[in-house]
């Protein structure tokens, strides 16, 4: 499951407490606050604790704050209930706004790692292309993209064969799939095949090779990150073919 579904305790364990705290912190002034200043300050804690990246966190503080405005802020006190239409609208509305809120500020967060990860992957294309362009050697491109690939498909160990085909291992496809034998393989769900994995590299349409590829225990690189890795790949082709081409 993405680590932006997910909710560490202590997010959730905020989003029950926090709106209790400032709903006890707010009840001496009680008297003198509309309910509708109220119930906007509680969904500034909602959004504080949604901020997290944490949806279930959100929607708990949500629901707490709710909860608290209802005992302590609408007639009659210190009861699940409530008399007023107005103050039940309040409520409900605070509820929703809070509920809408904490998943637009989790989605927020989302978007934000997403960027700083495209940053990461175009940082790494950026470094290869810049060495396939300035090294005097292909072997220097061909380690580089093995030390990238190790990082970015977390990989207990990779190696390049030159110019081999042996075997029939799991492959990395140019569109970023998996297949075992011929069949496509669930990266998602299964995570990488727990066994040597080949991403072929070819320049200027010609083989120069493969690079054998180790995931560690429980490995399961996104797609995006998948696709990064024959981009890869492909660079250390074009040096090998560059290389070769300068020879001849």
């Amino acid at each position: 499951m993405p680590r932006y579904l997910t909710s560490p305790g202590w997010a959730v364990a905020a989003g029950l407490v926090a709106p209790l705290v400032l709903s006890a912190v707010l009840l001496p002034a009680r008297s003198g606050l509309a309910n509708t200043d109220v119930a906007l300050i509680l969904v500034v804690v909602v959004v504080a604790v949604a901020v997290s990246g944490s949806r279930l966190a959100g929607a708990v503080a949500a629901l707490s704050a709710a909860v608290w405005f209802d005992f302590f802020f609408t007639r009659p006190y210190e009861r699940f209930t409530i008399d007023k239409t107005r103050d039940v609208e309040t409520a409900v509305l605070l509820l929703v706004v809070g509920l809408a809120v904490s998943q637009l500020a989790a989605r927020a967060r989302r978007l934000q790692v997403i960027a700083v990860t495209d940053a990461d992957y175009l940082s790494r294309i950026h470094d290869t292309a810049e060495l396939t362009q300035s090294a005097r050697s292909a072997g220097a491109v061909v380690d580089l993209v093995k030390k990238q690939l190790t990082d970015l498909l977390t990989l207990r160990d990779c190696r390049f064969e030159y110019g081999s085909l042996l075997g029939h291992p799991p492959r990395l496809e140019q569109d970023g799939t998996v297949t075992v034998g011929r069949r496509h393989w669930d990266v998602e769900r299964r995570g990488l095949p727990d066994e040597e994995i080949e991403l072929r590299t070819f320049g200027n349409g010609h083989f120069y090779g493969r690079f054998m590829l180790r995931p560690a225990p429980g490995a399961a690189p996104s797609l995006q990150a998948r696709l990064v890795a024959v981009t890869l790949a492909d660079q250390a082709g074009r040096a090998l073919d560059t290389a070769e081409t300068t020879r001849e």
